[in-house]
């Protein structure tokens, strides 16, 4: 593709060179620079591409676009420059990889909580409806099946165009994908058509990158900004922000709720640890989930297949044999009779409403042990805030290590024990050790008692400076039960 070509929807400023370049690949990580790339320079936040300039020059790259012109040019590369090279590589993106979104129907999901769930149990509800689909979420990506790993929850902008055109190579119709806070703020959706979006909630979380909550409200908000008349919008009634999504959203607004009246409305009538019995408007359907948060995920589900022309009897047939995701309240029963339940929450609300869940079953008839972190280099306004949460509704609280990153492990629990007075903290011990807080858990539980082990979920590792050590909360479980 020429390289004018790709800058057909840009503002350039200046270009220096033949703007005619054939472009064989496009990057913004120096590193997979190869002969005859544009190398896409963008000032990140830990480090900034223009610095890389050189290197990628050296790796073949026959033109640059960036912010700043480098002290030194070369006669044979052509350099563009623009005002903000984030807000442009979605759209040269898009280009480069053939506009891939406006050959499937694209549904992003976006909120604090709930958002792989949706959108895996959508990617598996139209994979059972009999469609060929694609999905990009925390957990791993998929096309038609086939895992793809997932380092982020949303793709950089370039591979995610990557990915979107090889669902369409592959035949898919529908691709269903997580859009975060982070991945919004900095464009990577950029240039993409969405047959339509979901909101699922918004609590605190992300304030180390976006500084304030509006800040992350707003950057939640742009998606629905940024939706066509042609789209559909589904909100959260029962969030207090879900009608502020769709604020001057030009899509078509549908609303789900638990407790008030909505487009797409639920209640529970009957709830064990083995699922739930629901009324969807109007109809009885049994589910394999448990939780009230669940059911509005759920809920989403159903609303999100009405919208994309499914029957809702039909929906609801399929929805009765989708099971719960990958580290999503997942619950492994021991030998003596009390049941660990690994979850991926680590947000205040979502330590919240997996506690419910698990209340809402036990009614009373046994005890709650809760095993909990928070993640280093991240928000530590939230490490507080989870221990009070764990305290408020467990039995005991186990405070234990979670993905430390660059921190020192006993520094972030400190940091979360802060949080509690005197009276709480007789509730509570700390060991740095996940595996052998997970253990003495175990050891504390006795028949009808539940041990919540929550942050890590779906995650088979433990960052510990800068080094991803092999760990699986589900697999420190079953070895403890000899399973």
């Amino acid at each position: 593709m020429k390289l004018n070509e790709l800058l057909n929807h840009v503002n350039v400023l200046t270009i220096l060179g033949d703007p005619e370049k054939d472009i064989c690949g496009v990057n913004i990580d120096s590193r997979r620079i190869e002969a005859g790339h544009l190398f896409i320079a963008i000032p990140g936040t830990q480090t900034d591409g223009h610095r890389f300039i050189p290197k990628a020059i050296e790796l073949g790259a026959t033109a640059i676009l960036c912010e700043q012109l480098p002290e030194e040019q070369k006669a044979e590369v052509t350099y563009v420059v623009v005002t903000s090279t984030e807000a442009v590589v979605g759209q040269v993106a898009t280009l480069f990889y053939g506009d891939p979104s406006t050959k499937l129907k694209l549904v992003g999901v976006t909120g604090t909580n709930g958002k792989t769930t949706i959108a895996t149990l959508l990617y598996n509800m139209f994979r059972a409806f009999g469609h060929k689909c694609g999905l990009l979420s925390t957990v791993c990506n998929y096309i038609e099946g086939e895992p793809i790993p997932a380092d982020h929850t949303t793709p950089d902008p370039i591979e995610l165009n990557k990915l979107l055109a090889q669902m369409v190579e592959a035949g898919c119709e529908y691709a269903f994908m997580e859009c975060s806070s982070h991945a919004i703020a900095q464009k990577r959706i950029g240039g993409l058509k969405f047959a339509g979006g979901l909101f699922t909630n918004l609590t605190r979380d992300h304030l180390d990158y976006h500084k304030t909550f509006e800040n992350y409200r707003d950057a939640k908000k742009a998606f629905f900004d940024g939706l066509g008349k042609d789209a559909f919008a589904i909100t959260n009634a029962d969030d207090k922000n879900g009608m502020v999504m769709v604020q001057n959203c030009q899509a078509q607004i549908k609303t789900y709720s638990t407790r008030r009246i909505a487009d797409f409305k639920a209640k529970i009538i009957e709830c064990h640890f083995e699922g739930m019995y629901l009324d969807i408007n109007g109809k009885e359907v049994g589910v394999q989930f448990i939780g009230k948060f669940n059911v509005s995920n759920l809920l989403a589900v159903y609303g999100a297949a009405v919208m994309l022309g499914k029957k809702p009897e039909e929906i609801l047939v399929i929805l009765s044999t989708l099971k719960s995701v990958n580290g999503r309240l997942e619950p492994i029963r021991s030998p003596e009779g009390y049941t660990a339940i690994v979850d991926y929450a680590h947000t205040p609300d979502a330590l919240e409403n997996v506690l419910n869940a698990i209340h809402e079953v036990l009614d009373g008839k046994g005890k709650v042990i809760t095993v909990c972190g928070a993640g280093g280099n991240r928000d530590k306004g939230k490490r507080p805030l989870m221990a009070q949460e764990a305290v408020k509704q467990s039995d005991k609280v186990i405070i234990t290590s979670d993905n430390p990153r660059y921190e020192e492990p006993q520094a972030i629990i400190n940091d979360m024990l802060a949080g509690l007075d005197n009276r709480q903290m007789k509730k509570v011990i700390s060991i740095v050790d996940r595996r052998e807080a997970i253990r003495t858990a175990c050891m504390l539980a006795q028949k009808g008692d539940v041990i919540l082990i929550a942050g890590k979920g779906h995650e088979d590792y433990q960052e510990i400076q800068g080094v991803k050590h092999h760990f699986d909360d589900k697999e420190v479980v079953r070895d403890i039960f000899s399973l």
